[in-house]
């Protein structure tokens, strides 16, 4: 129990790194403070553990016409989606929320290889 809260709270932490690198990086998204940042950040892991599966289902044909850059538009969603829920955060328009959602998946796949989340850790 102790390794998954552990394994949550840095994969919160690293996409909260990808956030408030995308608000300095992209205009159009602003985050009013660093807790809000934080709330996004796990936020934005709960939506892409629930919702996001259901829209890559509901998109799939779409998804697959487009050989799958259409789940760049579902990614987008998803930090659109975050942004509607949580005051303090805003996205203005797609173009903002595409390039976040980039930026925080970069940094994630970035940090999720450094420090690998989840992963048991070898005992040599």
């Amino acid at each position: 129990y102790a390794d998954a809260m552990t394994s949550f709270i840095l994969r919160a932490l690293i996409a909260a790194l990808g956030l408030w690198l995308a608000t300095t990086w992209v205009d159009g998204i602003y985050v009013n403070s660093p807790t809000t940042l934080i709330l996004a950040a796990v936020l934005l892991g709960i939506v892409n553990a629930i919702v996001r599966p259901l829209a890559i289902l509901l998109t799939l044909p779409l998804t697959l016409i487009t050989l799958g850059f259409f789940l760049l538009v579902v990614n987008a969603a998803m930090v659109g989606l975050v942004a509607a829920f949580l005051p303090g955060m805003s996205v203005q328009g797609f173009w903002a929320a595409f390039w976040t959602a980039i930026i925080v998946s970069i940094v994630s796949w970035i940090g999720n290889a450094m420090f690998k989340p989840g992963q048991p850790k070898r005992k040599d």
